[in-house]
């Protein structure tokens, strides 16, 4: 793919869409951490220096694919909730029922639990004041918006939603990390079966910390 120069904001914003694109679609072959400028550059077909016209270094990028691809997912977690929680069960089933969607829906978003991750430590660096403002404008919108998922579901855990909610993202940021060992950590596991006993299944462990969080959140009788 190559560009001209553009020229109109619309051409402009193609250009945007396009290094979102190949940079949404770098992340279905390798971690965030292998993404690059200069590979990016490359698929897109455009200049490193022309890619940083339209964003102002590769956190940037990152940040609004992260706040792109959460509002993507939390129309397709509506529907898993939809489906998955019985609203006419007690509260204690609610829980265990929006756990149980809320664990699955996550665990197949496993880029979006990469960008997670990495969102606090690494990609809220090296940007400047009105991108992490733009970003955080985005994510507290989509925060808000999960939040009220939640309460549609489980109205019992009332103001703690939004904190339910958060820990439950920097939850699947942080467990996505151990759910796909390096080569070498692999060859010790298959070498020594027994050093695997803590090897993370993501979902699994998700299911468990939400329900954790959940019920620690509902009224006591």
């Amino acid at each position: 793919m190559t560009f001209q120069r553009a020229r109109s904001e619309e051409q402009r914003e193609v250009r945007r869409r396009a290094i979102l694109e190949t940079t949404s679609a770098m992340l279905d072959e390798m971690p965030v951490a292998e993404v690059t400028l200069n590979e990016l550059s490359r698929r897109v077909g455009l200049a490193k220096t022309a890619v940083l016209r339209y964003f102002e270094s590769r956190e940037a990028i990152l940040l609004d694919l992260l706040d792109d691809r959460t509002t993507t997912w939390l129309g397709e977690l509506d529907q898993e909730l939809a489906h998955g929680v019985d609203l006419s069960r007690p509260a204690a089933e609610r829980a265990e029922q929006t756990a149980d969607a809320l664990s699955r829906s996550l665990a197949a978003q496993t880029v979006l639990c990469d960008l997670f991750g990495a969102q606090g430590g690494v990609l809220e660096h090296n940007v400047s004041v009105e991108v992490v403002r733009r970003h955080k404008r985005a994510a507290l919108g989509n925060l808000a918006v999960m939040a009220d998922l939640i309460r549609r579901h489980l109205p019992e855990v009332g103001d703690h939603a939004e904190v339910f909610c958060l820990h439950a993202l920097i939850m699947a940021g942080a467990l996505s990390a151990y759910t796909s060992p390096p080569p070498s950590l692999l060859a010790v596991y298959e070498s020594e079966p027994a050093l695997a006993v803590h090897h993370v299944d993501l979902r699994a462990a998700l299911r468990l910390a939400i329900i954790t969080s959940l019920v620690g959140m509902l009224p006591r009788s």
